[in-house]
Order: structure tokens, then sequence, then C-alpha cells
């Protein structure tokens, strides 16, 4: 017998008297009498025209739609929005990012709550729309799962494989002088060969691997590539699955628990991850209403070995790592050295070690170290603090950075005037750059720093010069850089106090980075600060800025209770 009432929403808009209106609307567009006595389940789609990382995801939805038909259940397709990280680095479009989550977690929402579906299955690509759907299901409390649409397959130049991060680097690099024109624009020609998102463990294969993780994705279903042959069959899966689910009543919540919040952490931090799975795994919490800080990733992260050889500090894409043995492997590897709690639920039913009892590791394979033999005994993600960051910020160390640096500040208020500044060759090894008002209030939308840390790093300045920004990182960054600085300026941050040529210390074994300056000469600072005017003071900006809260609270406009 069901747990639930499969149609324990969707009764009310299809059955009774008064719901005859209803019903010939949905006759009008093909559905019958057998369709709506069955349970109705939301397949939100997130497909998009404008970029490779969701470009494949109409064919993906309609084979979880088939699915579902099968299993027993009438599916409806919505569509919602999506913006490209990559393709709006380094322009205004950037500040829409961080947005877009909101509005597309409030969008899926709206139709589910409107329309009373019994279930979801959030299909979902780029980086955005991954956290986004599961800040829905943790909402909405719904049985439900999100698909992953897959990674992109490596580009080939020269005899390597290369991803979307180098053709960033190699803007630095063209800037130098070190590479040609010609040769810029054949690395891009082949970097991104097709659909899927971007190869390396940056933000999206970051959230797939925490999906799978936390429990909210069929272990094994996301880290199959974009255009594997075997995706089709794992979206049709999805369908048959979220069906079982439903008749299990296994709701979201139940399985996004404190456990599976730090099983998800530790994930990130085994495997290099990127720096904005902080924000969205706090995002998530709140949505979930559990308990969980940013000090939480410090823990986490010092007990978790680094395991997998993942861009962008390491060797191997995430291709690769599906093909080694994917997240079941992992799993595995951390289970074995109780850096896990094993019994987290996941949405096929299965315990999290049971999932991982079912790896299959690839012979000879090198992306995913044996857990004696790890690449660094700690995870990759650090939080810092310090009288410049009080609520912290975060960095990625994952192996190869320095651990010190200690240097004048270069301050920029925007990452226009850092990006012309590191172009034009006017940053000098041992500085650091300083980049305010681009926090999620100020920015606003905290955008991402790919084409100023990529250039950093392209002109040769990688291991000399470190980064500290209230904005955010893509998972492509690499080097001494710690973004998310909280409170950040546009909050009255003490970032906001920055001047140029002031000595700034990181020190990552401290867990520390500070201005060289007294308490009583920083409060002295402050009490000169004025806000600046709002970038934007009508529409979707001026709202979000509005509402939106700390980066340390995972900028989300959950409004207070």
């Amino acid at each position: 017998m069901p747990i639930m009432d499969l149609k324990h929403r969707s009764r009310a808009i299809t059955e009774g008297r008064d719901r005859a209106g209803a019903r010939s609307m949905f006759k009008a567009i093909g559905f019958t009498d057998d369709d709506l006595r069955k349970p109705l389940i939301g397949v939100a789609n997130t497909w998009i025209e404008t970029m490779p990382c969701n470009f494949h995801l109409r064919r993906l939805s309609a084979k979880v739609k088939e699915g579902i038909r099968a299993a027993g259940g009438t599916p409806m397709e919505f569509n919602t929005i999506a913006i490209s990280d990559g393709e709006t680095m380094g322009t205004e479009g950037m500040r829409a990012s961080l947005v877009s989550r909101e509005l597309i977690a409030d969008s899926i929402e709206l139709v589910c709550r409107g329309q009373m579906f019994d279930a979801l299955v959030c299909v979902v690509g780029c980086d955005k729309t991954i956290p986004a759907a599961a800040m829905v299901l943790a909402r909405m409390d719904l049985p439900g799962l999100v698909l992953y649409g897959g990674t992109i397959a490596a580009g080939h130049y020269q005899g390597r494989e290369v991803t979307i991060q180098d053709v960033f680097e190699a803007v630095g690099a063209n800037a130098a002088g070190k590479i040609t024109d010609q040769e810029l624009h054949d690395l891009e020609e082949v970097a991104c060969p097709g659909a899927g998102a971007c190869g390396g463990q940056y933000t999206a294969n970051t959230m797939s691997t925490v999906m799978e993780m936390i429990g909210l994705s069929p272990m094994g279903f996301n880290s199959v590539p974009a255009m594997d042959a075997q995706k089709d069959g794992v979206a049709f899966d999805c369908g048959k699955l979220v069906m079982k689910v439903l008749q299990k009543g296994i709701t979201s919540r139940q399985i996004l628990t404190r456990k599976a919040f730090e099983n998800a952490i530790a994930s990130v931090a085994a495997t290099g991850g990127s720096t904005n799975a902080v924000l969205h795994l706090l995002a998530i919490a709140r949505e979930a209403d559990v308990d969980l800080q940013i000090d939480d990733f410090q823990v986490v992260s010092e007990r978790t070995p680094l395991l997998a050889d993942l861009k962008p500090s390491g060797r191997f894409v995430a291709a690769h790592m599906h093909c080694a043995g994917g997240v079941r492997l992992l799993v595995k590897r951390l289970l074995e050295g109780s850096k896990l709690h094993g019994d987290a639920r996941t949405v096929t039913g299965l315990s999290l070690a049971e999932e991982g009892s079912k790896a299959v590791e690839a012979p000879h394979q090198e992306v995913i170290a044996p857990l004696e033999k790890p690449l660094k005994k700690t995870g990759g993600l650090v939080i810092l603090k310090g009288n410049i960051a009080p609520e912290g910020c975060v960095a990625k160390i994952s192996g190869h950075e320095r651990f010190e640096q200690r240097g004048p500040a270069r301050v920029f208020e925007s990452e226009e005037d850092a990006m012309g500044a590191v172009t034009g060759k006017k940053i000098k090894a041992g500085e650091v750059v300083v980049i305010r008002n681009e926090g999620p209030k100020g920015g606003p939308g905290m955008r991402e720093m790919l084409s100023v840390t990529g250039a950093i790093v392209g002109e040769g300045l990688g291991s000399s010069v470190a980064l500290l920004t209230d904005g955010r990182f893509s998972g492509a960054t690499h080097g001494l850089m710690a973004g998310h600085v909280s409170p950040e300026a546009a909050l009255g941050g003490p970032i906001a106090a920055v001047r140029d040529g002031d000595i700034i210390r990181f020190d990552v074994n401290e867990r520390v980075v500070q201005v060289e300056i007294s308490e009583k000469q920083l409060r002295s600072r402050m009490e000169e600060w004025k806000p600046r005017t709002p970038r934007y003071p009508t529409g979707v900006f001026a709202k979000y800025a509005a509402l939106v809260s700390s980066a340390s609270q995972g900028a989300i406009t959950k409004p207070a209770r």
C-alpha cells in the first residue's frame, strides 16, 4: 500500500464537480480523464538556447516524461530561466547570475504551488539552476529529485585536453604577449566541443557531486556526461524513480538532514570543488531549516582528505572521474576512513553507505587517490577570518597554492577597474588585489571574478599576487584567492576601509586574513564611510539588493521570521 496519497495535492485541482472548468482546460491541450486521474508530476526544465550547459535538456526532459508515464504518472513540463556564468563573465551581465538562483527557485515554486503537482523532477544544467532546484525542493518538502544534464566533453588543443578555464587564462597570456591572437582564436574554437556544463570540477560539476552526495540526485546519474549515450536512459529512469519516491512518501526534508549537509561539504572538500558550494549549501540549508554555519565548512574540510585530482588545480576533468568510478567510488573511499555519515538517506531509498558499496573502480585509474595516499590530508575549502572579514571569507586551497602572503593592497571599486589594471600590466608581484562593492547587495549580484583571476594567472602572476573580494569566484579559479568577504563593503564591512598601500596578510595555516592597521584606525576610517548610491534604483536588481542577506548566510532573499 502507498504510504502517501499519490494525488495528495493534485486532487484539489482535478477532482469533483467544481473542477470541471479546470479539466476542460487540461483537455484542450491533450490530457484525458485517465491522465487526470493519475498523479500530476511537474518536470521543471531549465533548457535555454543561450549556452551549452542547458542546451540539450529538452531531449532529457522528454525522456524523463516517458519514464513518468511508464510508471503510472502524468508529467507536466514547464520551463524557467537560466544565466550563463561563463558567457557573462567580466561583464555587467554577470550581475544577473546569482540573482537568477532566487528567481529560478521562486518560479519553480510558483508553478508547483499553482498547479498543485504531487511530485517534482528538476532537470538542471548550469551553475545556479542546480542549487535553485534543491532550494525549492527544500522549501516545499515535496517528493522529488534533481537530474543534472551532465558535463561537457574536454576539448583538444595542441595534443592536450582543455576546458573553458584554459581560454580565460589564455586571455591573460595574450595580453602579456605570450601567445598570439591566432593561438587564442584557435583555442577558443575547440575548448567547448558540444553541449554540457564546464568540464572541470568547477561550480556546475561541484554542485552535481553535491546533489548525489546530499541525496537529492540518484547516485551515478549526474556524472554521466551530457552527450554520453547512457544519458537518455538515466533520464528515463529518473522518471520512473520519482514515482517510487512518491509512492514511498519520501519528501525532500527527510533527505536534507544535518548529516546530509556534512556529507555534501565533504564531497566538495574531497574533490577540490568550487567555493560557490559554500554559498549554495548555506542557502539550501536555510530553506530546509537546517542549522548550518560558515564555520562548519572549516570543521568538515579539516577532517576530509583531498582525493580527486580534478581541474582547475588537478589533471583531470569530470568525465574522467565518471569513468574512474564516479561519486560512488569517492563515497567508498571516504567511508573507509569514517569521513561520512553512511546512514544518511538518499532519494533512491538506499543509504549513502549502501550506494557506496556498489562502487566499481576502473583498473589503474588515477583520478581518485587511495585513502592512504591523499593528494592533501585536508580538504580544499578554507574559511579565513580577521579584522577585514569578521564574518569570514572563503578560499580554495587544493595543494598547489602557497599558504602565506603579505603585501600592499591595490584597491579597486569594481571588477572592470581591476581587469584593466591586470591586462594593462599595472599589477606587480607581491601585491594583494582588493575588489570591493561586488558583494550580493553592493554588486548587486556578487559577480564571479574568473576574468580577473584567469588574467592574473595568464600574466604569470598566479604565484605572486593574491586577491581578496566581497564578490565570488568561478569554480575554475585557482591560486591564493579569497572571496565572499563578509560583511561586504555595501553593508559597511571593514573591507570598505582598506586603502592602497595597506599591508594585507594571508595565513592559511592560521586561517587568518587581516589588514595591518590598528583597530582605532579601522574604526576611524569606518566612521567616515558612507554607503554608495545603488547602481540600480529600480527593477529586479534593486529588488534583490533590498532583500538579499549576507554571503555568510547564503545570500538568500528569504524574509526574516
